[in-house]
């Protein structure tokens, strides 16, 4: 059995000029088709000759151009329009003269350069046609001269549209291209800030805190041993990344970080030195999807700047599930709550492109992003997350 997509796949593959040539030879035969003889496009109304030799010759001018029409728009309109003023002079009125509307429809949309010129040409061209029609004796009136002259320019005036509706749809393709690039280069941007500086951000702490317990090898081990642990979980976390950003992972298999892995994050940061109080009331439900991906990086980038901000503060983080949305609120006391003696400083601030990726990412959830500042100096982050399901 013939496929016809498959055929129609190599037919699409084929040279424009092939695929234009059946047109032209199609347009030529109907030509000599006596049922056809009075079908063809006429102007002067001068008497029908048979057709002879000489026909012919006119015949293969005004058609057989229409197989380079695409691709030589130029060339093809020159030739046609030759053929065409021929045919009506000397008096071969065949179906070949509608050649002409279709290399207009078809100049008008292809030809690239000089299209003005042309348009300038082929009027004074028509005038001239027009006169030596008229002293042929041609029976034409005036204004049926002008009329045709404006169902021309009709043919070319759509194949502009044409032109400008393809160029116009090119240009939106080329936005949409340009939009989803930028989208995937943020989504990267905030991935990579989400994994990496988190887990940078605790090696940081864990190596400084090292350096203070010099005098009590059990815990610099201990330290040294959740730097360790952190680089391996920064590492997953990276391939992790990775398989997402592959164009031909499996999304099944890669899997998502989600909620149900707060503990491990929030055990992190109390290896690191932060006192984190967690508190879950609910159950996630099952359709919350990417609701707890948006969530989980919620908590992940407030710890993160717990630690760089406020290292050692108390931090408490509460998470309520419901069926319609997670409600995410972490706060951490003020960074002098923290200081105790010997205590590193805490590590460098960020550029806040965490918390703006945070509320562009829950609000394109339809969800509620904010932040406040407590008298004590410390610092609340809340999210509502909708997660798309009904009560």
């Amino acid at each position: 059995m013939i496929d016809l997509q498959q055929v129609l796949d190599r037919w699409h593959r084929l040279d424009v000029t092939v695929r234009d040539l059946p047109l032209a030879l199609g347009l030529a035969g109907a030509a000599f088709m006596p049922m056809l003889r009075d079908y063809g496009t006429q102007v002067g109304e001068l008497p029908a000759r048979p057709l002879d030799g000489w026909a012919v010759l006119v015949i293969a001018l005004e058609c057989l151009p229409l197989a380079v029409r695409r691709r030589w728009p130029a060339v093809c309109i020159v030739l046609v329009s030759l053929g065409f003023a021929a045919g009506q002079v000397l008096g071969y009125h065949t179906f070949a003269g509608n050649a002409l509307g279709i290399t207009l429809v078809s100049t008008g949309a292809h030809l690239a350069q000089r299209r003005r010129l042309f348009a300038v040409v082929l009027s004074v061209a028509y005038v001239a046609l027009a006169v030596a029609l008229d002293r042929l004796g041609g029976a034409e009136r005036v204004d049926e001269y002008v009329t045709f002259f404006l169902a021309m320019a009709l043919a070319w005036g759509i194949g502009s549209w044409l032109r400008s509706t393809r160029a116009a749809e090119a240009e939106r393709r080329l936005r949409v291209a340009e939009e989803t690039r930028t989208a995937e280069r943020t989504r990267i941007a905030r991935e990579l800030h989400d994994v990496v500086t988190h887990h940078v951000t605790a090696m940081v702490v864990q190596t400084e805190s090292a350096r203070y317990l010099t005098g009590a090898p059990d815990r610099l081990d201990e330290t040294l041993g959740a730097v360790a642990d952190t680089g391996r979980r920064a590492i997953g976390d990276l391939r992790h990344l990775l398989d997402l950003l592959d164009p031909g992972h499996d999304d099944a298999a890669v899997g998502t970080p989600s909620l149900r892995e707060l503990r491990t994050l929030v055990e992190q940061s109390r290896r690191s030195g932060q006192p984190v109080e967690l508190t879950e009331e609910g159950t996630p439900s099952e359709s919350a999807g990417s609701a707890e991906l948006v969530a989980h990086r919620v908590v992940q980038e407030a710890l993160t700047n717990a630690l760089k901000h406020a290292h050692g503060s108390p931090t408490a983080v509460g998470v309520r599930y419901d069926e319609r949305e997670i409600t995410v609120e972490v706060t951490t006391a003020g960074a002098a709550a923290g200081q105790q003696a010997g205590r590193p400083a805490p590590a460098p601030g960020g550029s806040g492109r965490g918390l703006v990726g945070l509320r562009d990412r829950v609000d394109a959830l339809g969800g509620e992003f904010g932040t406040d500042h407590r008298a004590d100096g410390g610092f609340v982050v809340r999210a509502r997350i909708p997660t798309g399901g009904t009560t």
